[in-house]
């Protein structure tokens, strides 16, 4: 508005070309956009005020704290036969990787981003928040002819993770559930938008021929295990992998200390 109270110019409407319905639609369309951005800030929020209070009241019933602190990570000692490769996958040279060797079995737990306003997922989370644009022009398709990708998914990312798949040249074959527990095998719940979380993840894809070795109906899809460091997956799923793929050439992309394990090739910027 301009100091008389009259619009200013570039809020003036064309009279001529006025179009009612259009600036009622576009006005709908507007507001649901940022419905979505305020609900996606408020989960965001939500689980950061759920990290923090488990910080502030210490122990959960007597439970023995179930995250690394850093001190931790810096005396942890990496089993003798990894290969971790501590570098930033988005510049990270694939194609000399992929030149040497071929996965059998690829493991990514991508850093989703919740949404634009919030810089990290979790107030203890390292890694900073990666688009879905950049998390897509990661070269998966070079490092595996023939083999599975498990990926971790977050609730509202779950449609891009299949579309990701299909990009990449994988078809979904099944999905594995993570019930996490606490020190006392009690459900170790979370904050969630709607529901409190007490689960993760992670789909499966297979694309090509079965890798050499390969078994079938192995394990189980539901992993009941306690919820330990930051970032830390369940040592039970590379067990399921092992089980899966014998002998297999692993990579896990976007991997933390607490993840390192014998005969993986381990990629992340938090090694």
């Amino acid at each position: 508005m301009s100091r008389e109270g009259t619009p200013s110019s570039d809020t003036l409407i064309d009279i001529d070309n006025f179009d009612e319905n259009e600036v009622t639609d576009l006005g709908l369309k507007n507001l649901l956009k940022r419905e979505i951005e305020l609900q996606l800030l408020i989960d965001a929020l939500q689980t950061e005020i759920s990290q923090l209070e488990e910080r502030i009241n210490g122990k959960d019933q007597g439970d023995e704290e179930d995250e690394l602190d850093d001190q931790d990570l810096e005396e942890y000692e990496a089993p003798e036969w990894c290969v971790p490769i501590k570098a930033n996958v988005m510049s990270f040279d694939w194609d000399s990787l992929a030149a040497e060797v071929q996965f059998d079995v690829i493991v990514a737990d991508p850093p989703w981003q919740l949404a634009t306003h919030a810089p990290t997922r979790g107030v203890a989370i390292a890694y900073q928040q990666l688009p879905d644009i950049c998390i897509e022009e990661i070269p998966i398709p070079k490092l595996q002819k023939n083999g599975f990708i498990f990926i971790w998914v977050i609730n509202n990312k779950y449609a891009k993770a299949f579309e990701l798949m299909e990009r990449w040249g994988y078809t979904y074959v099944d999905d594995i559930t993570w019930v996490k527990q606490t020190v006392n095998r009690r459900m170790a719940k979370g904050h969630g938008y709607y529901l409190q979380h007490a689960k993760e993840t992670c789909l499966v894809g297979k694309k090509g021929e079965d890798p050499p070795n390969c078994r079938h109906s192995v394990g189980s899809d539901v992993i009941f295990s306690e919820r330990r460091g930051q970032s830390q997956k369940p040592e039970e799923l590379y067990e399921l992998i092992e089980e899966l793929v014998p002998d297999g050439k692993y990579l896990e992309i976007f991997g933390r200390k607490n993840n390192l394990r014998d005969y993986w090739v381990t990629i992340g910027n938090e090694l």
